[in-house]
């Protein structure tokens, strides 16, 4: 999928952030010379191609106090997994939910949630909300603690030497 050049300029002004403004779009759109309606219209048509999965906020959830972050792993049975997967995903308290594949005999788990909370104790007290979800398809879990964090960005876009515009 290619970008034309005004999305490729609407992505590069928006990779960094949106300000935090009570109209960012409007912000962004003054920065390039556009109308309100066109940046909009144009992140809803990147969204619709796919181009954009999502435009959402990423906190820093350590700077606001929730330094437990515990990766549930659950072992759910496979014909199930994303039916569940979509009612843990919904949960308030659940970050982000998805699926992967189990690595037989050493890992049994298919279904991942992160659950983030001022202390471990916190994060414990939601699983079994969890569970409770997952009813008698789940056979075993796990709590995996974060020890720090490796990346807190998007897709970055750059400009290699000698060619237009690349993916970073």
């Amino acid at each position: 999928m290619s970008l034309d050049p005004r999305d490729l300029e609407l992505v590069r002004a928006t990779q960094e952030g949106l300000p935090l403004v009570e109209r960012p779009f409007l912000a962004v759109a003054s920065r390039l010379g556009w109308s309100e309606a066109e940046v909009l219209a144009r992140l809803r048509a990147l969204l619709e191609r796919r181009a954009v999965r999502r435009i959402a906020l990423v906190p820093d959830h350590f700077r606001l106090g929730y330094v437990a972050n515990g990766m549930c792993v659950f072992d759910v049975d496979d014909a199930r997994v994303s039916e569940l997967g979509r009612q843990v995903g919904s949960l308030p308290f659940v970050s982000h939910c998805y699926r992967r594949p189990r690595v037989l005999p050493e890992w049994p788990y298919n279904l991942f949630a992160m659950v983030h909370g001022r202390d471990r104790s916190e994060v414990l007290a939601r699983l079994p909300e969890i569970l409770a979800v997952l009813g008698d398809a789940c056979h075993g879990h796990d709590v995996l603690w974060s020890r720090r964090i490796l990346k807190k960005t998007g897709l970055r876009l750059r400009e290699p030497r000698g060619s237009q515009s690349c993916f970073a």
